[in-house]
């Protein structure tokens, strides 16, 4: 097998077998391992043509989508089941378990130590983190920053991976990435090779762009994906009060599919939100905007931060929800090499 790149603090490059970065990163099993179980492998090839390509992916199918799946039958789906149960523990486990679990959670430098501090380490594997505020508040900009923090190694307080990137506004720039790479004294071209990049027009080019994800997240080792935006496509594609419920449906489908990425890969989602106005929002605040998707979008990404405008190149961020967070805020700035600490 072909050596991988990985990054030293020097900023040099170093050559790591990928048999051994495979040892330490493969978190799931693969969809393969089915044909020693007695499945058909013909079967097998059904099952990856439809986007399932672990027996971790498989079980968060349930078993009429998977008989929507052409060539399965009911009877086939119950021995695959029943099959990948066997080489999957999916019951119960102690919180003792759970902890020890946890431990395989990486957290990727937003750039910022203070950005990193308020979120306990950096942007968490295993869950969707949602960035939301108005226009120029720094969104995007910390999206390009993961795009180069991810690649650094793990004791750099990167991800030691690959990125992909699902754009919905036109705003991600290849150029942006070199001064951030350079930045982290990293070789841009390198940095650039190891992140794929996606146009999404409509919701349902966006949906399918993730089920596409599966293959090469099982292939090769992603540790952050972002969308940018998530809720663009559907405010574009569904409009007025009479598709609301269709809307909020179809996105509680494409975040269900976020949530089982993360999971099933450990890898980091970071969505980016647009903000709506907020009429409701009250007399004394000045300018009231929520964030849009509603409870939808509000239940599932499991971090949700505000961001908006400081003095001049700063910006504020707020943990406006988290599950292990305490409610607080951190200044950080903008600059040519990304996101860093704000100066006085």
């Amino acid at each position: 097998m072909a050596p991988s790149k990985q990054y030293e603090e020097g900023g040099q490059l170093q050559l790591l077998e990928a048999d051994r970065i495979e040892e330490e990163e493969e978190c799931f099993e693969s969809i393969d391992k089915l044909i020693s179980q007695g499945i058909n492998a013909g079967d097998v090839k059904k099952l990856q043509d439809a986007g399932i390509y672990t027996c971790n992916g498989l079980m968060m199918h349930t078993k009429k989508s998977l008989t929507g799946i052409k060539g399965l039958s009911e009877a086939k789906v119950d021995k695959i089941c029943e099959a990948a149960e066997k080489l999957l523990s999916q019951g119960f486990i102690t919180g003792s378990d759970l902890l020890l679990k946890r431990k395989s959670v990486v957290r990727i430098t937003t750039g910022s130590q203070a950005l990193d501090e308020l979120l306990g380490g950096g942007i968490e594997t295993l869950c969707i983190t949602e960035a939301f505020g108005e226009f120029r508040s720094g969104k995007t900009q910390l999206a390009h920053t993961l795009c180069v923090s991810t690649q650094l190694p793990i004791h750099m307080h990167g991800g030691n991976g690959k990125v992909a990137y699902i754009d919905t506004e036109g705003t991600f720039r290849p150029e942006r990435i070199v001064p951030i790479a350079e930045r982290f004294g990293m070789d841009a071209n390198a940095v650039l090779d190891n992140i794929i990049y996606a146009r999404a027009y409509t919701y349902e080019h966006q949906y399918n762009l993730l089920l596409g994800l599966a293959a090469k997240m099982a292939e090769e080792p992603f540790r952050l994906l972002i969308v940018d935006s998530v809720i663009a496509l559907f405010r574009v594609d569904f409009s007025g009060r009479g598709e609301l419920a269709e809307r909020q449906q179809k996105l509680a489908q494409m975040l269900s599919r976020l949530t089982k990425i993360a999971e099933e890969f450990n890898v980091a989602v970071y969505i980016t939100n647009q903000v709506i106005a907020d009429p409701g929002g009250g007399m004394f605040i000045t300018d009231p905007k929520k964030p849009a998707g509603g409870h939808v979008l509000a239940h599932a990404a499991t971090i949700r931060l505000m961001l908006r405008k400081g003095k001049g190149e700063q910006r504020v961020c707020k943990i406006f929800d988290a599950p292990n967070l305490p409610e607080g805020e951190a200044i950080f700035q903008v600059a040519s090499g990304g996101v860093m600490d704000a100066k006085d």
